[in-house]
């Protein structure tokens, strides 16, 4: 059976080989989160931290560092999981493989929570200022609670069945926040605790919120799944554990898993808000301060022992991509019956996940069709488009698998290769302007609002790429080092952007009008303006980054040769993205080179972290 602590899966590993104990004092202002991030590059074991200093209670990072590991913790309720998933696409396995008759009903139990009149979790209380105040980034407003699972019912339909279980961000201290006695709750646009908040705000009621941090790895796995609306998180949690989630009640009769390692109870104040962040987020930049509801703290309960699990989020690949690739394999099966026609979507992690999505689709209704133009694969796109966390999306790459039914979707320069081999720019451009983007998004012009872009490209290749840089090819002034990111994607380095004119910017469309009919740099199909093209150039995942998370589609893409035809835009030339960073940009995130030379130092013969780092 799965864990039913913290605890149970710290032993474990620490049985196994895959946690270290770091024994000496560690400072939680910086340089936790520092060991962190450099054990998860270098794809080390999980860490407890038995003396944070100025605090009474021990911490574990790195918990789910590598994907084998994140198998390792769900390995005994995986095949139950599974057998669900593949019962849902095919029920008669139900009866071909006999063995599901069993397996099937048992896994579909745990899905039930169960209500226990006591629990470990109500033994002892805390205050906010004695938990760990766990500060990852120098320009972070204060400590935050980096894997908090946040509970809510909806106010009208209070109960488990229309509960909410999320990962949304808590600062637990710094800003106005009166100390032991109000946190920040940081939610972004398309998250279930939005629309319970929203029910409280008509009724005039404040929101019962518990924030429950540690329990079971079952629970924060959970948190962060991308269930459909009706599927509690706490029952799926249940599905993973292996078991069902016992629950005891709490302040204001809001549940409460019995074996959490902490909960901080309270309530959302009716139109109440506070200055929130800045904090280092997961597409590499500071989210900036704004105003977000505040949590007024009624109690903090801890149980006997308890640990508390802290991860550093920052540019991907971090600890929460480990996440991504397992709720892949968990649920990846299923996504051609949700979405009818697509055969696989593939959120890139290295561009910050939600900025860039790939896709395959089909086109199956018109195979007489001579021009072999995109048709059913824009209804596909749509259809991305419109389901939950995938709808954050700002540019969606869309290919037919009918054109090559090999096309791995995670081979990335194979897939864009294959999309730019047949892409024609005057018809496979469809924007959405002036709507909504991951709130932690700065590219766009205010708070949640930018543009999308489906780029759907079928049929034969019609041209060939490019595979160097052309000997002859002529820049403009300030235009300069160009280097090839992929066959037929060119980097350019242009000047710094100190004005940003969106869809007007006058160095970009003196480059856009350079480019000449068959002159070598039309020759691309896409060109990138940066800031650094050797940066870009030196690694797949530094272009991807750099494009996806400082370009707004609708504002930043221009072409060769362009025109607006019946209100639809394209180029007969090179597609031009302006990838450079603008001033109303988030700043990026640097490391403490005084933290940085700490972490060195622990890494040094002797040290705890030698032979790791």
């Amino acid at each position: 059976m799965g864990y039913r602590t913290l605890q149970q899966a710290v032993t474990d590993l620490e049985k196994t080989g895959q946690l270290l104990r770091i024994e000496q004092p560690v400072d939680p202002n910086l340089l936790a989160g520092a060991i962190q991030r450099r054990i998860y590059q270098a794809q080390g074991p999980a860490l407890l931290f038995e003396n944070l200093v100025g605090c009474r209670f021990p911490a574990v990072a790195n918990l789910f560092g590598t994907l084998e590991r994140t198998r390792f913790l769900f390995r005994d309720s995986l095949r139950a999981v599974e057998t669900l998933v593949n019962l849902k696409r095919d029920p008669k396995q139900l009866f071909r493989q006999p063995s599901n008759l069993l397996r099937a009903p048992l896994a579909a139990l745990h899905l039930v929570p169960k209500h226990v009149r006591k629990g470990p979790i109500l033994q002892m209380q805390a205050r906010l200022s004695d938990l760990p105040q766990i500060k990852s980034w120098p320009d972070d407003g204060g400590a935050f609670i980096t894997l908090p699972q946040v509970y809510s019912e909806n106010p009208l339909q209070p109960g488990l069945r229309h509960s909410n279980l999320g990962m949304y961000r808590v600062q637990l201290s710094g800003n106005q926040y009166l100390p032991d006695e109000e946190v920040g709750l940081h939610y972004q646009i398309h998250r279930g605790i939005g629309i319970h908040h929203r029910e409280a705000l008509a009724l005039g009621h404040p929101l019962r919120v518990n924030v429950f941090v540690g329990g079971p790895p079952a629970l924060t796995l959970a948190a962060v799944m991308p269930l459909p609306e009706g599927m509690p998180e706490l029952a799926f949690a249940g599905l993973l554990a292996g078991h069902r989630i016992p629950l005891v009640t709490g302040p204001g009769n809001l549940p409460i898993p019995a074996e959490a390692d902490f909960v901080i109870c309270g309530t959302i104040a009716p139109r109440q808000k506070k200055p929130e962040g800045p904090f280092g987020d997961h597409l590499g930049y500071y989210s900036l301060t704004h105003d977000f509801p505040l949590l007024k703290v009624e109690a903090v309960f801890h149980r006997p022992g308890a640990i508390w699990p802290f991860t550093t989020v920052g540019r991907p690949p971090q600890e929460d991509s480990s996440f991504g690739a397992f709720i892949h394999e968990l649920t990846g099966a299923l996504i051609p019956d949700v979405l009818p026609g697509v055969k696989a979507v593939h959120a890139v992690d290295a561009a910050g996940v939600h900025p860039l999505l790939l896709a395959i689709g089909s086109e199956r209704y018109t195979p007489y069709d001579p021009l072999q133009h995109p048709q059913e694969l824009l209804t596909q796109a749509n259809a991305i488009l419109g389901q939950g966390q995938l709808s954050l999306a700002k540019y969606l790459l869309m290919v037919a698998e009918n054109d090559n039914p090999q096309l791995d979707i995670h081979d990335i320069p194979a897939f864009f290769t294959h999309l730019l081999e047949r892409v024609d720019w005057c018809r496979d451009l469809h924007f959405q302007t002036r709507t909504t983007i991951d709130t932690l998004d700065y590219s766009g012009e205010e708070l949640n609002r930018g543009s999308k872009v489906i780029i759907a490209a079928t049929g034969p290749a019609r041209r060939q790429l490019p595979l160097r840089v052309p000997d002859n090819l002529s820049l403009p002034k300030d235009f300069s080092h160009p280097r090839l990111a992929l066959p037929g994607l060119l980097l350019v380095e242009g000047p710094a952007c100190k004005v940003h004119q969106p869809g007007k910017d006058l160095d970009i469309e003196q480059l856009t009008s350079s480019i000449k009919v068959d002159s070598p740099l039309d020759s691309f199909p896409l060109i990138l303006v940066v800031d650094d093209s050797e940066f870009c150039a030196a690694a797949l995942d530094n272009w991807l980054w750099v494009t996806f998370t400082r370009s707004n589609p609708a504002a930043d893409i221009y072409g060769a040769r362009s025109a607006c035809l019946a209100k639809h835009w394209g180029c007969d030339g090179p597609l031009v993205i302006d990838a450079r960073i603008k001033p109303h940009h988030a700043p990026p995130l640097v490391d403490d080179p005084a933290i940085e030379a700490q972490v060195d130092a622990l890494g040094a013969r002797g040290g705890p972290l030698y032979g790791k780092i």
